[in-house]
This record gives C-alpha cells, sequence and structure tokens, in this order.
C-alpha cells in the first residue's frame, strides 16, 4: 500500500512515437502507476502508436494527448521509452525536442531508457550530465557533453537513464524516487 501513494497526485507525461520498444512502456507506465501516479501517452500524431516488441512490431496502445495539445506545464515528470526507431523520429519533431527541454528548465525529472538519451542530444541538455544508455549511441552521447558510464542505471540530479529492458527494474526504482523527490535544482537546460 505504501507504493501505492508515494506518486499520489503526480502526473507524468509519456512521450513516444511508432516503434518504440514496448516493454519500456508498459513496464515503467505500470510502476508509475502502481506507485499512485497519473501517466499520460503523448505523440506527435492522435489514435495510436505502436510499440516493438524486441524484434517486431508489437501491439498498439491509444494516445492520451496529442504533442500539439500537450502543456508541459500540466506534468511533473516525462518518461522516454527507447527503441532505435522511437527517439529517431521524435528528434525530427521541434515540438517534441521543445516538450522534452521544457522539462530541463523547470529542473522536474525525467527519466529515459535504452535509445531514448538520443532525443537529449537533440534538446541539448547533456553538457556536464553523467548518462547511459544503449552502448551504440555511447560516443553520441559523449560527443554531446556527457559523462558516458556503463552502469544499469543512473542518477544525476533527477534525470534518469539505463541501458536496456533488463535494467527495467532498477530504473523503475530510480524514476520513481526521483519523481517523489520533485524538482532537482541541478536539472537544467
Amino acid at each position: 500500500m505504501e507504493n501505492q501513494q508515494k506518486l499520489r497526485g503526480k502526473k507524468v507525461a509519456i512521450l513516444l512515437t511508432d516503434g518504440f520498444e514496448q516493454v519500456e512502456l508498459t513496464e515503467p507506465r505500470k510502476a508509475l502507476q502502481e506507485a499512485g501516479a497519473e501517466t499520460h501517452l503523448i505523440a506527435p500524431k492522435g489514435g495510436e502508436v505502436k510499440g516493438w516488441a524486441m524484434t517486431d512490431w508489437g501491439d498498439s496502445f491509444a494516445v492520451d494527448v496529442v504533442l500539439d495539445d500537450a502543456d508541459a506545464n500540466s506534468y511533473d515528470a516525462l518518461l522516454l521509452p527507447g527503441g532505435v526507431m522511437n527517439p529517431d523520429h521524435l528528434r525530427l519533431e521541434q515540438k517534441a525536442v521543445e516538450f522534452v527541454r521544457h522539462f530541463f528548465e523547470e529542473h522536474k525529472p525525467v527519466a529515459a531508457i535504452c535509445h531514448a538519451p538520443i532525443l537529449l542530444i537533440e534538446a541539448d541538455v547533456l553538457q556536464g550530465r553523467t548518462v547511459t544508455s544503449y552502448p551504440s549511441i555511447k560516443t553520441d552521447l559523449i560527443n554531446a557533453g556527457a559523462n558516458w558510464v556503463d552502469e544499469e542505471v543512473v542518477t544525476d540530479q533527477g534525470l534518469v537513464t539505463s541501458r536496456k529492458p533488463d535494467d527495467i527494474p532498477a530504473f523503475n526504482r530510480k524514476m520513481i524516487e526521483e519523481i517523489r523527490e520533485g524538482a532537482h535544482a541541478g536539472q537544467h537546460a
């Protein structure tokens, strides 16, 4: 019961588009909801978004809010699922980049897993930050000014990152902890 109350009253935006790694949405979202948070799937288009289930297309999920209508001010935190296609497509959407950057400007917690930190590169929020990710984007993150480490979960002033689906349990624990703590002065753009 205690876990169900940790995030009561908190609203978490989940920004994604077709091709997100399905388990990197479903498991963190379930953990957030079990902790009492309200979650909204936000995407550039309305209707549904389709997940990627490791090696093939997965399930479809209803979009709660179209990105054009999403107000970052009404959310307490941001979750960015990975997948190869998802963040690569989102980084081309200026509104998505601005939406992500807003959370850093307002010192709000952000949790990004696997390939999702690609979107943080585009938002120009990684200078001097310690992060992890799927190993294939290590050099990109370093070139964006981040200190990359190979650990299952890394927390840096409200920014939570993990490498892959195997890291989800640790990712979820730290994500919930950072969201519960609220704004972090060191979380900045």
